[in-house]
């Protein structure tokens, strides 16, 4: 119940148990706007960047924001900015921010929200929409924004007052963080974020109904306006809420540590899950390191063990689950990059320990069965059953006869990159030689098909969190966001796209992001002139090429264009072609982001792979 009190007092029953009236106070004449309330919240969470592809609806967001020290990235299209807030989320540990303007803002994010959703990223988006009054009127850009999003988001919520901005926000940025991490969507009205004055010129009937009617419409307007900013900018507590993350119990541990100690041939699977907050990296690889057992890395995970560990094993990973006769499974799922479960052996005791119970129990009704099952944090599970088993190592014999498969396995890759392609450079060869020329601090940027297939299996990133790629969803076009993210995240870090020619086309606009924004990162497109992924599968198959095909497109004047410098690269700079890389680190160093353009050959490195 809501009561108007001499024109700015209002009495608001809040219809909890203790049954408690409020007044609150309507400062007509404050100058303060709910976009200073949002800038206060992200603030006091740590928030460095918020990305944004400017809109009016939410003007108020970014300029409060700007002046509480929390840098504005604009980006060229909207997923790049909701990309780019999922890879600071990754990268820093904290909640990724990213905010749009109403209605085609927002449906442009769509496919970058269910990106993070599945890749498991807690991030913010804060969207603007129409006023509080004119939803479902026709208004500008108004359409019905919650129910696009609340498939997609862990918390969906819609501002109503101005009052209601801070508690909203604090316990959407927890329940981003908590339990699995995920999106979470903030609906802004715009006259929940302007000032006073100015939403109260929009409310004012410029020519009212006559008599009694007139006076109803007048006073349900002045109300709604009142209520609106009701209590607005009484002290609140904007300071972070406790997240909450579930955990392994003693006994579950304990019962891990009983099978690992008999097990003669283990294998560990890690997925991104395991370099989740709250444990630091180096704990987990720690663990890892002490435990001794052959471990395969995924997603995020890649990189954890650094560059040359022996116990990371990259190859033959199908050929090892038949033969462990235990596998943990540490945040990977069995999805259809596990065969769905059906290359674990039934005769392998497995442990599967994952956030996320759907994630945790998939396809466990059909291919495979746990023996046992933890709903909690892989990392610090990781850590605690290597503290239970000190002393205890996995058998050496074991991750030396994987890692001697390993080697068999790269030494005939590498003698396929040798092999002369019939037109341009074997693609092969170049990732070999980029993998041999980036900085020991370099983060990988996994943005294609075909080509970056091909550099999951050579490239290797030399530290925990130094590789990004779009997860479980295959999404194309996350390069552009992903690399700035990155980048301003580790200034000092050389930052590698690898993009297929495909993907490329999708943020290649971008480039114009990092000139303006000074983040000078390096892609390296290997430019077939086709969608090769498909094209491998679908030509066999089905006798055709069509839609397929592409051009030899000259991306690298693309990316002059845009203020950085791009470089062609082709069977006649074959020679060249480390001197050209070293060219290409150099600009960076200088300030300007560079653009390989390698044209490349077809090989059959990975014929068999699956598209579909």
């Amino acid at each position: 119940m809501r009561l108007l009190l001499n024109g700015s007092f209002w009495k608001v029953l809040n219809m909890s148990k203790t049954k408690q009236l409020k007044l609150f106070y309507t400062e007509t004449k404050s100058p303060r706007h709910g976009g200073e309330s949002v800038a206060e919240v992200l603030r006091a969470h740590g928030v460095k960047f918020l990305f944004t592809l400017v809109g009016g609806h939410i003007s108020p967001i970014l300029v409060a924001c700007e002046k509480v020290g929390i840098r504005i990235v604009d980006t060229r299209h909207e997923a790049t900015a909701v990309f780019a807030a999922d890879a600071v989320a990754r990268l820093s540990g904290t909640v990724g921010v990213a905010a749009v303007t109403a209605g085609p803002g927002l449906t442009n994010t769509v496919t970058a929200v269910k990106n993070a959703q599945m890749a498991e990223s807690p991030l913010l988006l804060l969207g603007g929409a129409a006023g509080t009054l004119l939803q479902g009127r026709g208004a500008l850009q108004d359409i019905d924004q919650m129910s696009l999003f609340k498939p997609l988001c862990k918390f969906c919520a819609s501002i109503r007052t101005v009052r209601e901005i801070v508690p909203t926000l604090r316990k959407a940025l927890a329940i981003a963080q908590s339990g699995t991490p995920g999106p979470v969507f903030i609906e802004f009205p715009i006259d929940t974020l302007y000032p006073y004055h100015l939403v109260a010129k929009e409310f004012a009937v410029k020519n009212p109904p006559k008599g009694l009617m007139g006076k109803v419409v007048s006073w349900y307007l002045n109300n709604h306006l009142m209520n609106l900013f009701a209590g607005a900018w009484e002290t609140r507590d904007v300071s972070p809420l406790p997240v909450h993350i579930p955990q392994a119990t003693d006994g579950q541990v304990q019962r891990c540590v009983e099978l690992v100690s008999r097990a003669k041939n283990p294998v560990i699977l890690l997925g991104s899950q395991a370099t989740l907050p709250p444990t630091p990296v180096e704990d987990i690889r720690k663990a890892l390191e002490d435990l001794g057992i052959p471990c395969f890395l995924g997603g995020m995970s890649r990189g954890l063990l650094g560059k040359d560990s022996p116990i990371h094993i990259r190859q033959n990973r199908r050929d090892a689950l038949k033969e462990a006769d235990l596998v943990l499974l540490a945040g990977t799922v069995c999805d259809f990059r596990l065969s769905y479960g059906r290359v674990l052996s039934r005769r392998s005791k497995i442990i599967a320990v994952n956030r996320d119970k759907s994630q945790l129990l998939k396809n466990s009704d059909m291919f495979w069965r746990p023996t046992v099952a933890i709903q909690g944090d892989a990392g610090s599970f990781l850590v605690r059953l290597s503290k239970g088993l000190k002393g205890h190592r996995c058998p050496e014999e074991w991750p030396q006869t994987l890692k001697a498969g390993d080697l068999t396995k790269e030494n005939a890759n590498r003698a396929k990159a040798d092999e002369k392609t019939e037109q341009h450079l074997n693609p092969l060869k170049v990732l070999h030689r980029v993998d041999e020329l980036m900085a020991e601090d370099s983060i990988i940027v996994a943005d294609g098909g075909d080509f970056v297939g091909s550099a999951a299996y050579i490239m290797r990133p030399r530290g925990p969190l130094r590789w990004l790629d779009p997860g479980a969803f295959g999404t194309l076009g996350v390069g552009g966001g992903f690399a700035l993210g990155a980048k301003l995240c580790r200034p000092e870090s050389e930052v590698w796209i690898v993009y297929g020619d495909g993907s490329l086309a999708y943020s290649v606009a971008e480039f114009d992001t990092f000139t303006r924004h000074k983040t000078p990162v390096i892609a390296v497109v290997g430019n077939d002139a086709c969608w090769s992924q498909i094209s491998r599968e679908q030509v066999p198959i089905l006798g055709s090429n069509v839609a397929c095909g592409l051009s030899f497109t000259d991306y690298h004047i693309v990316a002059d264009g845009y203020g950085g410098k791009g470089y062609l690269v082709g069977r006649e700079h074959g020679d060249q072609l480390s001197d050209i890389i070293r060219k290409a680190q150099k600009v960076t160093k200088e300030g300007k982001a560079a653009l390989l353009n390698v044209l490349i050959g077809k090989t059959n490195f990975r014929e068999g792979s699956i598209s579909v």
